[in-house]
């Protein structure tokens, strides 16, 4: 029996570890698997030993503060990897903790895999030195970073992007009566709230992108909630008659919008795959947005402007994401014909560039196949 140790620090990488974990038992069925991680995780028969909602901070000023909480965290993951005896610890994305778990995996001599490697390519090239060090199997999930790795002498293998096996058997969901009726909406064309996950940059997010509601009254806004969070955190910004929240029904959300305003990170790139005209707002503690603009080195944030290597979305950041611009952006996402027709022509040739269907499946065959044969399976 191979045991797998696995830590996912976010809602994202919840999702994508459970895909992997499904994958994994059908290539080792006796497989065990003990976690760090979240709901679907523990869905698919990981034994978690702390919740995703205990462990996401957001941005510099959020990760010192919390500081204490991290490290005492750090030290019982530590203690928990080798009490558990893992054959191999598997980090899914969530570097700033993942790192410092491979460098002490690595000196204990427990193999380590990095499945959705982190974005150093963005802001901290120096992490790739201490990537080639301490991880044995790097596994990667946008078509460019395998071309970047590999520039640094690393053995780098992309599998594909996971998101397709999720999206793709649900694009043809779409339902609006169903949807509406299901979650008490009004009979209007609806426009997705995507604010994030953690609490610090849901508040941020809903602040502004809420007072669009009173301006396009003809719409119905919605916002993709989760359940993790507490409700009011939500239904503080809910008070007006065209405002709804839904909970853990992002997809479903997305297979009936007509337009999205999302927060930056995975949920672009979700969004894009289900053909919705969106734009990116991100806003920050302005101390952590101080710090980030003098270390990041990437022209865009979204991971489909990342991925096209041009302005497919339009990016709304710190400042620049306000209500005026918030007004003109929306207005032509959701007018002007040929911006919806262009923006989705975009999307179609993203989609083809992320490797198709099946990346789970591949990660967890690459992932299996190293692991037995690295040996000392334990009974």
């Amino acid at each position: 029996m191979a045991r797998y140790y696995i830590i996912a620090g976010e809602s994202s990488g919840d999702m994508h570890a459970a895909n992997l974990m499904k994958e994994i038992r059908r290539h080792d069925p006796h497989a065990d698997f003990r976690c760090w991680g979240g709901d679907r995780m523990l869905h698919e028969g990981g034994h978690i030993v702390k919740h995703i909602r205990e462990l996401s901070f957001m941005g510099f000023f959020e990760v010192v503060s919390n500081l204490r909480t991290i490290l005492s965290n750090i030290n019982l993951c530590k203690h928990d990897l080798l009490a558990y005896q893992a054959d191999v610890l598997i980090l899914v994305d969530y570097p700033g903790f993942n790192l410092r778990m491979a460098r002490f995996a690595k000196t204990h001599r427990i193999p380590v895999v990095y499945y959705i490697g982190p974005q150093v390519w963005a802001w901290k090239e120096s992490r790739v030195r201490k990537l080639r060090r301490d991880v044995d199997k790097l596994l990667v999930i946008l078509p460019f970073e395998q071309e970047f790795y590999q520039r640094f002498g690393m053995q780098v293998e992309f599998p594909g992007h996971p998101l397709l096996d999720e999206v793709l058997p649900l694009r043809g969901s779409k339902d609006h009566a169903s949807f509406r009726e299901d979650n008490g909406l009004q009979d209007k064309p609806l426009v997705a709230l995507l604010p994030g996950s953690r609490k610090q940059e849901i508040r941020r997010m809903l602040e502004e992108m809420i007072t669009m509601a009173p301006r396009f009254i003809d719409y119905q806004f919605v916002v993709a909630a989760v359940s993790s969070q507490d409700k009011d955190l939500y239904l503080h910004f809910a008070q007006q008659p065209n405002v709804s929240v839904v909970y853990d029904q992002t997809y479903s959300l997305l297979a009936n919008a007509g337009a999205a305003l999302v927060a930056s990170g995975t949920a672009t790139l979700e969004a894009a795959l289900f053909g919705v005209p969106q734009a990116v707002c991100y806003k920050a503690n302005l101390l952590s947005y101080f710090i980030a603009r003098q270390l990041i080195r990437v022209k865009y944030i979204s991971l489909v402007n990342l991925i096209m290597d041009k302005p497919v979305l339009q990016e709304m950041i710190q400042h620049d994401f306000n209500q005026e611009n918030l007004f003109k952006v929306l207005d032509s996402l959701l007018h002007d014909t040929s911006c919806r027709k262009a923006m989705r022509e975009d999307y179609r040739l993203m989609e083809q560039k992320l490797g198709g269907p099946g990346a789970s499946e591949k990660a967890a065959r690459i992932i299996t196949d190293f692991v037995h044969k690295a040996g000392n399976i334990k009974p």
